[in-house]
């Protein structure tokens, strides 16, 4: 208990203790307007930094891009030429219960292309469960894998990495035909998927048929052809390449163009930021300022009263 002597000395020594902290309120708030304003700065620095690297990534896709169309035309006319034989023959892929299918998939190991891969392995389980089956699947590209590792590993039987990193070629398409043609399982149909280049702004999963020599000396018209049974193994192998290789093209043809889809809306959304931090920017220096000013026209005024 207190006296009641002490008591009046206790509140004054409260009240001299308390004016400190009221004074220094300010001089708090300023201090973090100033963290806030190096805060935003450092904000727009890294927005700015990102947005030179999507600009130049959208330059780099273009370039390339340009390249792609060419070897697309080129694998275009390859892989349509390959098919003829197969359509002027009528060749249909056997029908019945229980067959074995190999589904090829054709992505790459490259992301920061929008939803191209995601897509691609959207058509994929999409054509698995219109048309049941018992699948196999092989694989192209590390993208692909990884989705479709997560509900379909058991039905991966080959996969192939270092696709994509640049225009493919007759002799990639040949080695990924053959590596194919190895596998145990003789399938009744083969289907290849992959994106069709539409135009600079779209594409869409497709696929191409590819058989087997049951299913080609099967073929209604195939009796037309005047073909050796030694040069028709020639034939599946050479047209599976071909079909390959123009899937290959198309889609690296399609991630570049999506790439360079992607790199411009991500330039277009970063400056939209950098100009909403710049007036946020502004706004709060424009307040640190005002404050300023206002407690050293108050500390004046209370000087001179």
């Amino acid at each position: 208990m207190l006296s009641r002597a002490a008591r009046p000395a206790f509140r004054a020594g409260a009240a001299v203790t308390l004016r400190p902290a009221v004074a220094s309120a300010p001089v708090v708030q300023q201090s973090s307007n100033y963290a806030t304003l190096r805060e935003i700065e450092g904000r727009l620095k890294s927005i700015r930094n990102i947005e030179k690297i999507t600009k130049t990534m959208k330059i780099v896709a273009s370039t390339k891009l340009t390249r792609a169309q060419k070897a697309m035309n080129e694998s275009r006319t390859y892989g349509e030429t390959s098919n003829t034989v197969y359509d002027e023959a009528e060749t249909k892929a056997l029908e019945g219960e229980n067959q074995k299918k190999l589904l090829v998939v054709c992505s790459s190991d490259k992301g920061l292309c929008g939803g191209i891969h995601s897509g691609l392995t959207r058509a994929v389980r999409r054509l698995m469960n219109e048309e049941p089956a018992d699948y196999d699947l092989v694989i192209l590209g590390e993208k692909c894998k990884a989705q479709l590792s997560r509900g379909n590993a058991k039905q991966i039987s080959l996969t192939f990495t270092n696709i994509g990193k640049d225009i493919p070629t007759f002799a990639d398409a040949q080695a990924i035909a053959d590596q194919i043609s190895l596998l145990s399982q003789d399938y009744a149909e083969t289907k290849i998927m992959y994106n069709k280049f539409v135009n600079a702004q779209a594409y869409e999963p497709t696929v191409i048929p590819a058989y087997s020599e049951e299913v080609v000396t099967q073929s209604p018209n195939f009796s037309s052809f005047e073909v050796d049974q030694e040069v028709l193994a020639n034939l599946q192998e050479y047209s599976l390449a071909n079909s390959l290789f123009w899937a290959l093209a198309e889609g690296h043809a399609c991630e570049q163009s999506a790439r360079r889809n992607a790199m411009d809306n991500a330039s277009k959304n970063a400056g939209d930021m950098i100009d909403r931090y710049q007036i946020l920017f502004n706004r709060t220096r424009q307040a640190v300022i005002t404050g300023e000013l206002v407690e050293i026209i108050t500390g004046a005024a209370a000087s001179e009263g």
